[in-house]
């Protein structure tokens, strides 16, 4: 009897065994390659239409005085218009910087869906430079891009000198995924000094976009029309930008508004590092968001919008 006792327990461990290994090859998954959906990296994004990107990109502008680079850089103008107006290609020294911007919406109407992840992640250091004066100025037909401001007129600038460049920045260390990052390191622009037609004062109500800034509070901004400038894009030291990306950068042109008055805001500190492989080298550099000055909104030139989408 012992004996047949001890068969018996044989038997269904046996089975228990046979049972278990049965569960483990079902539950394991028929291709040795499939994986957890969980582990895999989200597609890519893909690049906005150039109206979809520059019509919703309003940078608000702090001063966020910095060090000085003394650097000499060639430019050269990628803008259609400008090309065919002629302006050539020119040095300029970058010197210190003087204003940080930041993506923002305004009255509560966000950027276009596909355009949204890569205007969240564009912030630009703008630098003062020294350059030559234009020989003889000249004088550009402006319309505001944004549907906010769609009702505003059209108006003029004429192109003095240029006096900033600012360059893609990330903040805290916070470097865009490749997908992102492919269009945003290569927005430079040149800020030029304007004799300023006629053009309303306006007021905005603002809300940060870039998800670190999201602490500063919602504000208003009254916007005065002069000073202002108008920031087009240019390329430096005969850089090569990837033609899908230039298709884009090309028609990002921003017509920077004076806040009248400043808007002093909590202080958010935060460190810059460069985007744009010809400046990565260069040092880390904190400052502090508090007094905004101005506000860049699109424009386009003398009837030339970006193409859509």
């Amino acid at each position: 009897m012992a004996r047949r006792g001890s068969r018996r327990t044989q038997f269904a461990m046996a089975a228990i065994v046979v049972a278990g290994g049965m569960a483990t090859a079902a539950a394991a998954p028929d291709d040795p390659g499939d994986t957890d959906s969980t582990d895999l990296a989200p597609p890519p994004i893909a690049l906005p239409g150039p109206n979809q990107f520059v019509s919703g990109l309003d940078l608000e502008c702090f001063d966020t005085p910095g060090p000085t680079l003394n650097l000499t850089l060639q430019l050269r103008h990628i803008n259609p218009v400008l090309i065919q107006l002629g302006l050539p290609p020119h040095a300029v020294v970058l010197r210190d910087l003087v204003q940080t911007c930041v993506p923002v919406a305004k009255n509560g109407v966000s950027p276009q869906p596909a355009a949204l992840p890569f205007i969240q992640q564009t912030d630009l250091a703008c630098y003062r430079i020294d350059a030559a004066p234009l020989p003889v100025p000249v004088t550009l037909t402006l319309n505001h891009l944004n549907p906010v401001l769609a009702g505003l007129p059209a108006h003029k600038d004429a192109l003095i000198q240029p006096v900033q460049l600012c360059v893609p920045v990330a903040k805290n260390g916070v470097v865009p995924t490749p997908d992102i990052l492919q269009l945003i390191q290569f927005i430079d622009l040149e800020c030029y000094a304007v004799d300023p037609g006629a053009h309303p004062m306006f007021g905005v109500n603002l809300k940060q976009l870039n998800p670190q800034l999201g602490n500063i509070p919602n504000h208003g901004m009254a916007l005065a029309p002069s000073p202002r400038q108008l920031c087009v894009p240019v390329v430096k030291n005969n850089q090569a930008i990837p033609p899908a990306v230039l298709n884009i950068v090309r028609w990002v042109d921003l017509e920077k508004f004076t806040a009248s008055p400043p808007v002093l805001l909590p202080p958010v500190t935060v460190v810059l590092s460069h985007l744009n492989p010809l400046l990565l080298t260069l040092p880390r550099v904190p400052v502090t968001l508090q007094r905004a000055v101005g506000l860049m909104v699109p424009v386009s030139k003398n009837g030339a919008v970006p193409p859509p989408p």
